[in-house]
């Protein structure tokens, strides 16, 4: 290490001063210019403290601390009703209904249920029509909203639309987009 500094030193000294003349210079000269270091030195003192004063330090330190915000510091409308957090929310819902379906699928031989296609097209066809696009809505509007902000989060990985008024916008898109296309696979489908 000291080899290291002393080395560093002198090549630092090269740089700075004449190259050609370092070489000239005398021999008491470069033990001096040798034993001067150019690194950092900082003292590092500790001392033995207790618990409780240990505690109270730590305490003091947690004061200076900045408090990271709630999201109460934010406007309702961007963190609920914002298009990312019902991206979560439908994406959770879809897969948790696809695990929940084919759980129910592999265990209804077991109980005798009846899940297969054919069943369930019969059962379905045998429904009212307002019943029946009221539930392709209720699978096609969480589908197709993960879709369209899909599409938007895409947007955002390519730093597109971080400007607060496009952000606002275009979760109205989303939204609206989301509900005349779940609209349409459910009652014009």
């Amino acid at each position: 290490m000291i080899a290291q500094r002393v080395g560093v030193s002198a090549a630092r000294r090269i740089v700075a001063g004449n190259p050609s003349a370092f070489f000239t210079q005398h021999l008491p000269k470069l033990a001096v210019a040798s034993r001067l270091s150019t690194t950092q030195i900082r003292p590092v003192g500790t001392s033995k403290v207790s618990v409780e004063d240990a505690h109270s330090i730590l305490a003091q330190q947690r004061l200076k601390r900045p408090v990271s915000p709630h999201l109460s510091a934010y406007r309702f409308d961007q963190t609920w009703f914002g298009a990312s957090v019902w991206n979560r929310f439908t994406g959770g819902a879809l897969s948790g209904a696809v695990y929940a379906y084919f759980a129910v699928y592999l265990v209804s031989p077991l109980f005798g249920w009846h899940i297969e296609s054919a069943a369930l097209a019969a059962s379905f066809g045998a429904l009212p029509a307002a019943v029946k696009g009221g539930l392709k809505f209720l699978v096609a509007w969480p589908f197709a909203f993960h879709c369209i902000n899909g599409v938007r989060h895409l947007s955002y990985d390519l730093t597109l639309g971080f400007a607060r008024k496009q952000i606002v916008n275009w979760g109205w898109a989303v939204w609206g987009s989301s509900l005349v296309l779940a609209l349409y696979a459910g009652f014009a489908l």
